[in-house]
């Protein structure tokens, strides 16, 4: 079997975006997670495409309500309702309300990420909390970010890609880079490794200390998954 990845798209829903994305994910026949930011998905046309995505077989999470302010920078209050705010709304959708990644500034994974309070919450509310082993900078590069993504995916057996489903970002090279992965023996999967899912249904797995938060020790002994 090819290396695994998990598709997933960040930063969404955006009209006349999203849709397409899912067409050519349709038309490939390759599953993905999409992780929304609260305030987009929290209008007429967000909530219709989230239920869209939904309906066609994909996952939908959440990612932030403003994708403005890191966990580890906002006060507690910020950060509960960041948080809780999107929980609800992508659960009134039909989405995962307990699938969560937090906002990492560019994909920066350092003690910006996540504070004491957001930790706590996560695990205590029974939240999955998924990072990334490859972000290929596509809103920054809508045309070269293929090439990082595939050179990231040879680097492990089990990639979390996290694309945009945003203007001027992955959709124009989306459906060449499928057919490459393809092409490659990829097997596209919606299984989040535990080496970028720190925190699995509430409980801490062995990639906690990628949080870097002090003062929220996990109460238990990390949890092990195998790869699926």
């Amino acid at each position: 079997m090819g290396p695994l990845v998990a598709l997933t798209f960040d930063n969404g829903p955006t009209r006349r975006v999203t849709e397409r994305v899912l067409d050519v994910l349709d038309e490939r026949g390759v599953p993905a997670t999409f992780f929304a930011v609260g305030r987009r998905l929290d209008t007429p046309d967000g909530r219709a495409i989230g239920s869209e995505v939904v309906r066609r077989g994909h996952t939908l999470g959440g990612h932030t309500w403003s994708h403005a302010v890191p966990f580890g920078l906002g006060d507690d209050e910020v950060v509960s309702r960041e948080l809780l705010d999107t929980a609800a709304v992508v659960g009134a959708v039909g989405g995962d309300p307990l699938l969560f990644r937090p906002y990492g500034i560019g994909g920066v994974v350092d003690e910006r990420l996540m504070s004491a309070h957001g930790a706590r919450l996560l695990r205590d509310g029974g939240y999955t909390c998924a990072l990334w082993t490859s972000v290929p900078r596509d809103w920054e590069d809508a045309d070269g970010w293929p090439a990082r993504a595939v050179a990231d995916i040879a680097a492990t057996s089990h990639s979390v890609v996290a694309l945009h489903d945003v203007a001027a970002a992955a959709l124009d090279r989306l459906d060449d880079f499928l057919a490459r992965c393809l092409d490659d023996g990829v097997v596209f999967t919606r299984a989040l490794p535990d080496a970028c899912t720190p925190i699995r249904a509430g409980r801490p797995t062995v990639s906690y200390d990628l949080l870097g938060v002090s003062g929220a020790d996990p109460p238990h002994e990390p949890e092990r998954h195998e790869r699926s």
